[in-house]
């Protein structure tokens, strides 16, 4: 089996993640060789992990033994680096976002078409455990039709790092985190969209978003909310999903949550319950025999993790999960959000 041999532009926490914890796991279908950042410290932290470290990106580019690369700089920068990347004869990864809007995202395409190289997206939380979780309660029917999901990320630090504050390098959460809840949602619900309705917030006083909620309306007739927050400091569920026959949580990324599903069994009608200074027969609690508490499904598995199947396009002509054509599709539509947000301020 021939490896390919790889390089990274921008050697920052993402870079090295890959190459740190990513890549080894691949070792059969690649060689990690260099690297090209433009900060020096990075530079040496290549060298003494035994990397090469290239004098430009140029040089980067020009070496014949270079077979991928991947980049790992800010946004902004991103479209530049892949054009120029595909131009060299590389095949190139691009983390997220790959582009700041959808115009950048199809001059990428038609390079990569008209060189024949392949690009693909690191679009890697199409492998988390809970989002693979939903996807299975979606296509088994396990709480009945799905028709409201509501997926969230809250944390309490602010907008982390530098650059991300910053609107020309693509900052804010939307770019960010966003990218990757409405990934998660196209690519898995089946249905046109039929409206969306978007916010943002700005509570920290930065130029970018700390934080934004969309409600996306599907023309089969499911709702979506999406939602990250930075200033959350009582975190919502990271799931929440109901269906026809029950409802599903899954709590957090440690796949804790449990379902609660509908026996269909004959039972007497819910007694009324003391609610506040009143009585409610509506919210009181179903009845024992009426719903039964069960645990999450296991979650489908993806056949390939995203360097096997970066490897297997590359040298086999295989089909990549994560399609450039649905990598537009979701930059069109934060295209949209950014829009309707503008409209409305």
């Amino acid at each position: 089996m021939k490896k390919l041999k790889l390089a990274v532009i921008g050697y920052g926490g993402m870079g090295s993640y890959h190459f740190d914890h990513l890549l080894p796991n691949e070792g059969e279908l690649f060689e990690l060789v260099g690297v090209y950042d433009i900060k020096e410290d990075r530079q040496t932290l290549a060298t003494e992990k035994g990397l090469k470290a290239y004098g430009s990106r140029d040089e980067l580019l020009a070496d014949p033994e270079i077979d991928c690369i991947l980049i790992a700089t800010p946004n902004d920068s991103h479209k530049e680096i892949a054009i120029a990347a595909l131009e060299a004869g590389k095949q190139v990864v691009s983390e997220k976002p790959v582009t700041m809007n959808a115009a950048e995202m199809r001059e990428i395409m038609a390079v990569a078409e008209q060189t024949g190289q392949v690009f693909m997206v690191h679009q890697n939380r199409r492998w988390d455990p809970d989002y693979l979780i939903v996807k299975e309660l979606m296509n088994s029917g396990a709480i009945g039709d799905v028709f409201q999901i509501e997926s969230r990320v809250h944390g309490a630090n602010g907008i982390p790092g530098d650059w991300r504050r910053l609107k020309q390098h693509g900052g804010g959460m939307l770019l960010d985190w966003g990218i990757h809840l409405l990934d998660q949602i196209m690519w898995m619900v089946d249905s046109p969209l039929k409206s969306i309705e978007a916010d943002f917030s700005t509570i920290l006083g930065e130029e970018c978003d700390d934080g934004y909620i969309t409600y996306l309306t599907f023309e089969n007739g499911l709702r979506v909310i999406t939602e990250v927050g930075t200033t959350n400091y009582i975190r919502l569920p990271r799931w929440y999903v109901k269906g026809t026959q029950g409802t599903a949580e899954v709590t957090d990324w440690d796949l804790s949550g449990k379902m609660v599903v509908a026996t269909n069994a004959d039972v007497a009608a819910p007694t009324p319950i003391q609610a506040g200074v009143g009585l409610t027969k509506t919210m009181a609690p179903p009845s024992e025999a009426a719903t039964k508490t069960l645990p999450l499904p296991k979650g489908l598995q993806l056949p390939q993790s995203f360097y096997q199947n970066f490897y297997d396009v590359i040298v086999n002509d295989g089909v990549p999960i994560v399609k450039n054509e649905e990598v537009l599709k979701v930059m069109e539509l934060i295209d949209h959000i950014f829009e309707i947000v503008e409209k409305s301020n």
